[in-house]
């Protein structure tokens, strides 16, 4: 007599799905504790053909003002994705790997001791997947790798409205010479790459008086009004302009996210910051990234989960992009 598993669960029949998977598309579960390690088991390739969606960490802490350690990231998100892995997207209305064909790319490669080429290194890593068509969701690292991502973007999509979920605005003032992870969105205002008019800064809350002409929704902002009502905000401010959605884990309030450089009390839940993100389904997201993960500092994982958690929102975000709902 054979026993008929199909139809049933089971996640104890594949493994290594990272090098195995037979399609690109779908969920299937495999062992959380085991076999090769890639963003939510997706295919590890550096194929584009086909490819909608490219994951690649970039594995960088230079430009860190406080504690270092944000180039274990992209390492720590992958390995707590495999938590997510076995289930569907919580919370949307469809799984956003039955849409999208997503890749994990692997890392950015660059030599730490070259650090004035580090800059055009992540830029030029960014241009060869949007050449070929794939956007990305980039794992970070300090929040300075988006600067040179949205360089490359913009080079393909020109300006980009910024959805910035964080603690600080990071467009304190300086010298164009300097990397820093505190400055880069105020290079890239003055340079010409974000959309000021559609811009959104969410979760601020450091001191900063120069607002650069930036809709800044803060933590008390946020945390004294309704899920509905930041969404509204975020909405009416971005409309349909093309955008490029950035989240530092250090949104996040410490006690949901002590793994990251520069903490700061007073942030967001991390049920609160995924619900915001599932009220924006439909806008018009052409990148991504989640950033500030810094392994050293966390505790049983709960900011590198929190970060893979927010990461498959992105994807799903996304999805809802390409599908125009």
């Amino acid at each position: 007599m054979t026993d008929d598993n199909s139809g049933f669960h089971d996640e104890f029949g594949k493994i290594d799905l990272a090098l195995t998977r037979e399609s690109p598309y779908g969920t299937i579960a495999e062992p959380t504790y085991s076999g090769v390690t890639s963003f939510m088991r997706r295919r590890y390739t550096k194929v584009l053909d086909g490819v909608d969606v490219a994951v690649t960490g970039v594995p960088f802490d230079l430009a860190t003002t406080s504690r270092p350690g944000t180039r274990l990231g992209p390492r720590a998100i992958r390995a707590a994705s495999t938590m997510l892995a076995w289930d569907k997207a919580w919370g949307w209305d469809t799984d956003p790997f039955d849409a999208l064909n997503v890749i994990d790319y692997g890392d950015c490669v660059f030599d730490p001791g070259r650090p004035e080429s580090i800059s055009a290194a992540l830029e030029s890593h960014f241009t060869r997947l949007l050449d070929a068509d794939v956007a990305t969701l980039m794992l970070g690292g300090d929040h300075f790798c988006t600067y040179p991502a949205l360089k490359a973007h913009t080079q393909k999509h020109g300006p980009l409205a910024l959805v910035h979920f964080d603690a600080h605005s990071d467009t304190w003032r300086a010298a164009n010479s300097r990397i820093d992870h505190g400055t880069m969105f105020f290079h890239a205002l003055e340079e010409g790459l974000v959309d000021r008019k559609h811009s959104v800064q969410v979760g601020i809350r450091t001191n900063n008086p120069d607002t650069h002409g930036l809709r800044i929704l803060d933590a008390d902002w946020v945390n004294e009004h309704t899920t509905q009502a930041v969404v509204e905000a975020i909405r009416s401010q971005v409309g349909e302009a093309p955008c490029y959605l950035t989240f530092d884990i250090d949104c996040l309030d410490p006690a949901f996210a002590p793994g990251t450089g520069t903490p700061v009390v007073g942030g967001l839940d991390t049920g609160r910051a995924r619900r915001i993100l599932r009220g924006l389904s439909g806008i018009n997201v052409y990148g991504m990234d989640i950033m500030e993960v810094s392994p050293p500092y966390d505790v049983s994982e709960i900011t590198a989960l929190a970060a893979a958690s927010i990461s498959l929102d992105l994807l799903a975000l996304y999805a809802t992009r390409n599908a125009g709902t």
